[in-house]
This record gives structure tokens, C-alpha cells and sequence, in this order.
């Protein structure tokens, strides 16, 4: 069903762009056809009645060949393939291209047909098709961006239009600038532009005046009643992204932010590309760095198993793992949605080049644990199958031991059995000095791990720990996104309460790169910066909206759930650190 619903939709375009092409050739048909009269009618002083009956007779005869010369090389060189609508400078030179090669095709068939006539005809023929070529094309743009025009000048006056202002006057911001211009769809409208180079500060770009640097953001935003601001700087250092962002939360405005400069060296610029600020766009620091090489080196090769690979940092291990050519990658996992999911994505993008397996079961199953490892044996594993929830393991503390703590005995051991090199526990700060069930759970996997490594000299076991990863399955940043949507209330627990935060793509590499420093028995702790403020951060995002904390979205402060700390800890008082 669903692919003959594709295939109607794929005959659908066919056609259109079948309809489209035709149309287009009969119009350069029509063009040479002019043209070349009209050179034949200049060559004669303009009077039609001068135009001798030979050379007229010739022109019948000839202009179908000229026709099907110039349709001929205009197909080559791909002119049929243009949009009219985004038709540039490229489309020009590839003109001019075409018409070099008809050109020396006219004169070869003048030759070859020995057709006789007045050598002006070819290059005032020439000259007039490619003038009125070129002109049919950019009319069309022309006749196209008037159109949206008045189509947004009546939005404007009905005053359905957003005023925006676009930080960053570069290569971003004015990708973003013609978009917003040109689309009669984008119901927004460029106001103003924000840039610290002095020499750009009182001109003008695609008609926007640029107003000033960050320093008169919040002035201009309220002198042009400014609704929306666009960040598009995307190089910009973390820090003055951090230091603009946090001037742009006090505008009132809603914020939003370009991904990243992979989009603009990819040219993948866009209005429809554009994202919310995220916790990571505040945190004002640089992304962390691994060493590459050193994975690589590790990883090429190898056959890995990582348990839990459908979750959220399990996927992310997985993602990052086939990137540097394992010879194998096992994805284990219970919940078969997102091991079917994160299967998907790696087959489309890695295709045959990856050799990937996607089991499942459980970690508390012996039998199928140890069954996967001997059949398999893995040469590393990533160990990332747990339940992590606090509120919910205080209301199954059961499933909390059965699952991390006997899940994570039997899966060592069946890689012990397996003589697999490295096994890498994915642990938690929660598992320092812990107040909670869950954290209790994963402070005694660590436990079992270092036992296991004084047990078994053939298999290095190491754990990792780190705090809160944003964008993970439950994280806070989700949620206080939902909640704003709905109008909030946005829930904080407690307004002290402080957490670590780093990326997930972050945490991964750095788990990678500890697993590359792994000789056994260490517990890695990953440096996640400073900390933040949960209620700072609710604040923010809520503002970043373009709403007011406590006026617009109310926060609602529920009280500290069972087992949760203010703050969390790295190392327990008995343990010491050194720097890797």
C-alpha cells in the first residue's frame, strides 16, 4: 500500500517536471526562431519586403536544424534541470558555456550543409537568443520576487508580520536575509542587523540597515518592536555566542539559533533549518576535544558489543563506533523499538560497509548473555543496559538490583568467559556518596567491576562516570520545553538544586577515549565543566521563548523527589583523583 502510494506520488513529480520541461523547450523554440529572423530582418536594413526570397527560403530550411541544435546542447549542459525561481549568475555563465559550443555547431553545419548565408545572420542570431534566454529566465525570477512583494506588503499592512532582527551581517546572515525576503511564505519580516565590525555598522544589507554591535541589541530591539531574533553566526566562539545569547534574553524577543557551521560550509543555510537555543548554546564553553587518532587505532577493526544500544547513550555509542570501521558492531538490547531504530539509521547511512548485528535480550538472562558473547566474542564492550531513573527505581528498588547490579555481574562475566580485552561500565555521578536507590545500584556495579578486574588479569574492566547528558530519554531540558509549550507550569524541584551537563555526542567521545586509556580496574570521571542551576536554566529557556519567568509561564517549586541530592559529587571521600 504504502509503496504504491509512493509510486503514484514519484509519477505525480515525473510528470510535472515532464509538463515543466516541455514548456520551457517550446519557449526557446519560439526564441530561436525570433531571434534568428530578426537577424536576418536587421541584416536587411529591417524592411521585410528587402529580405531576399533565397535567404528567406534558407531560414525555412535551416531553423529547425538550429532549433534542435540549441535544445540539443542546452539538454548537455543541463539548463532544463534549473529552478527559474532561484535562477543566478551560474545559470548565466552555464549559458554563455552553451552557447560557445552552438556556436561552433552552426558554423560546422553552415560548412557541412554548404548553406549559404550572410555571416551577420549567425552572429546577430546568436547574440539575440542568448539576450532573450537569459532574459526569459531571470523575467520569470523577476516577475516571481515582485509577486511576493506585494504579497508581503499587504501582510505588512495588516500587520500579520513579525518583525525580526538577525544577529551576524556575514555569509549566514544574509543566506537567511534573501530567504526571508524573497518567500511570500515566511511571515516574518528583517528589520534590523546586529554586527561588531565597525565597518559594517550604518550600511545596509539587501536593504536592512545593520543598527549597531551587541552592545545596542536590547535598545534596537525595543526601537523596532522586534518579535523575533535570528542567531546567525555560526562561528561564533562559545563564549560571545553565551555572552550575546544571554544580552538577546532580556529583549523579550524569541530566540532561535542556525545548528552550526557544518550547515553553512555545506550551504545548507536556511530559514527552515533554524533551532531553539539549547542549554549547550548557554553554556559558554569550548565543545570538548578527544583525540581521535587514539580511537580510531582502538576501535578500527574490532568487533564491539554494546548492551543497551537503542537507548539514548547506547545509540550514540553505537553511532560513534561505526564511524571508525569496527569489524563488527553488536547492538544488544531489550527494547526492540530503539535497537530497530538506531539499526535503521546506521544501515542507511553505512550501507554494506558496516557489518552490524542487532540482537535481542536481556542482561539478566545468563544464558543469553553468555550465548551472545561466545558466539560473537566481542574484543570490547560497552556495558550501557540499566534502568536510570531515580524517582521510578525508589518505587522499584527490586528492579534496580536485577537489572543494573545482577545485569551488569552477568554480562562481565560472560565477557570474562569470552576473553573479551575491554569492558567499559557506563556509570554515574549518583553512585558517589549515594542517597538513592539507583545511584546505590551503580556505586555497586562499579564495585563488581573493579572485582572482576582483580579476578580476571585477561580482561581490563573499567567504568566511566559522568552526570546529566542533554537530550537523553527523561532529561530536564525536554521537559521544560514541553511545558513552556503547554503554557507551563515549568516544574523545578528544588531553587538550589545544581547538576553537570555535557552533549551526548560529548560524553560518548570522552567514554571512547577513557576506554583508550583503560588498564583496568580505574573508575574514569569525566570533566563536565561547572556546574549549572536548574532554576537558572528554566529561567532561561522560558525567556529565550520570548516569555517572562513568573509573569507569562509560572515555575512551580515541587520539592525534592525521594533519594535526590542538591548537588551532585565526582569522587567518594575514599577515593583520589589523577589527571589522564
Amino acid at each position: 500500500m504504502e509503496k504504491n502510494k509512493t509510486d503514484k506520488v514519484k509519477k505525480s513529480v515525473d510528470m510535472q517536471w515532464i509538463t515543466h520541461s516541455m514548456v520551457v523547450i517550446i519557449a526557446d523554440i519560439l526564441v530561436v526562431i525570433f531571434s534568428y529572423f530578426a537577424a536576418l530582418w536587421l541584416r536587411f536594413d529591417m524592411r521585410f519586403q528587402s529580405i531576399p526570397k533565397e535567404y528567406f527560403q534558407t531560414y525555412l530550411r535551416i531553423i529547425p536544424i538550429l532549433c534542435v541544435i540549441t535544445i540539443a546542447i542546452f539538454l548537455i549542459f543541463k539548463l532544463y534541470h534549473s529552478i527559474w525561481s532561484y535562477v543566478s549568475i551560474d545559470e548565466t555563465f552555464t549559458m554563455v558555456e552553451a552557447y560557445c559550443v552552438i556556436a561552433i555547431c552552426n558554423i560546422a553545419a553552415k560548412y557541412i550543409m554548404k548553406i549559404d548565408m550572410p555571416r551577420s545572420f549567425y552572429f546577430f542570431g546568436i547574440f539575440f537568443a542568448f539576450v532573450l534566454h537569459v532574459f526569459v529566465r531571470f523575467s520569470y525570477r523577476l516577475l516571481r520576487y515582485i509577486r511576493n512583494q506585494f504579497s508581503k506588503s499587504a501582510e505588512y499592512r495588516a500587520g500579520n508580520a513579525e518583525n525580526v532582527m538577525i544577529i551576524g551581517g556575514g555569509s549566514a546572515g544574509g543566506v537567511l536575509l534573501r530567504e526571508l525576503k524573497n518567500d511570500s511564505h515566511q511571515n516574518q519580516r528583517p528589520v534590523c542587523i546586529i554586527d561588531d565590525n565597525p565597518g559594517k555598522i550604518g550600511r545596509e544589507l539587501y536593504g536592512v540597515p545593520i543598527v549597531g554591535g551587541r552592545d545596542v541589541i536590547v535598545e534596537k530591539a525595543a526601537e523596532y518592536n522586534v518579535g523575533s531574533i535570528i542567531f546567525a553566526m555560526p562561528t561564533a566562539s562559545p563564549k560571545d555566542r553565551k555572552e550575546i545569547l544571554d544580552i538577546c534574553k532580556e529583549t523579550g524577543a524569541k530566540v532561535r539559533v542556525l545548528p552550526g557551521v557544518y550547515q553553512l560550509a555545506n550551504g545548507e543555510v536556511s530559514v527552515n533549518r533554524l533551532k531553539d537555543v539549547e542549554l549547550i548554546d548557554l553554556l559558554g564553553r569550548d565543545p570538548i576535544q578527544i583525540n581521535n587518532d587514539e580511537v580510531f587505532k582502538m576501535l578500527k577493526g574490532k568487533t564491539i558489543l554494546v548492551t543497551g544500544g537503542g537507548g539514548s547513550i547506547g545509540s550514540e555509542l553505537c553511532r560513534q563506533i561505526a564511524a571508525h570501521q569496527p569489524k563488527q558492531l553488536i547492538i544488544f538490547d531489550i527494547y526492540e523499538n530503539g535497537a530497530y531504530d538506531i539499526q535503521q539509521e546506521l544501515v542507511r547511512k553505512y550501507h554494506e560497509k558496516l557489518n552490524l548485528v542487532t540482537l535481542i535480550g536481556s542482561v539478566r538472562n545468563t544464558h543469553r548473555i553468555e550465548s551472545v558473547m561466545q558466539k560473537y566474542k566481542p574484543n570490547i564492550v560497552f556495558h550501557a543496559a540499566a534502568h536510570k531513573h531515580v524517582p521510578l527505581m525508589e518505587d522499584s528498588p527490586n528492579e534496580a538490583i536485577k537489572n543494573n547490579v545482577m545485569g551488569t555481574y552477568k554480562t562481565a562475566v560472560a565477557a570474562a568467559h569470552a576473553g573479551v580485552e575491554t569492558f567499559v561500565l557506563i556509570s554515574t555521578d549518583k553512585a558517589v556518596n549515594p542517597t538513592n536507590l539507583m545511584g546505590a545500584s551503580k556505586r555497586i556495579c562499579e564495585m563488581v567491576i573493579q572485582m572482576m578486574n582483580r579476578s580476571t588479569p585477561d580482561t581490563n574492566f573499567v567504568a566511566v562516570r559522568f552526570g546529566n547528558v542533554l537530550g537523553s530519554n527523561g532529561s530536564v531540558v525536554p521537559l521544560f520545553r514541553k511545558q513552556i509549550e503547554e503554557g507551563g507550569p515549568v516544574t523545578v524541584t528544588h531553587k538550589d538544586i545544581i547538576r553537570y551537563f555535557m552533549t551526548i555526542p560529548e560524553a560518548v567521545s570522552l567514554v571512547l577515549q577513557a576506554s583508550q586509556y583503560a588498564k583496568g580496574g580505574e573508575i574514569f570521571v569525566l570533566d563536565m565543566g561547572d556546574p549549572v542551576k536548574i532554576d537558572d536554566m528554566a529561567r532561561n529557556l522560558i525567556k529565550l521563548s520570548g516569555l517572562t519567568p513568573d509573569v507569562d509561564i509560572p515555575i512551580v517549586y515541587t520539592g525534592l523527589r525521594p533519594g535526590e541530592k542538591l548537588y551532585e559529587e565526582k569522587l567518594m571521600d575514599e577515593e583520589g583523583m589523577q589527571t589522564t
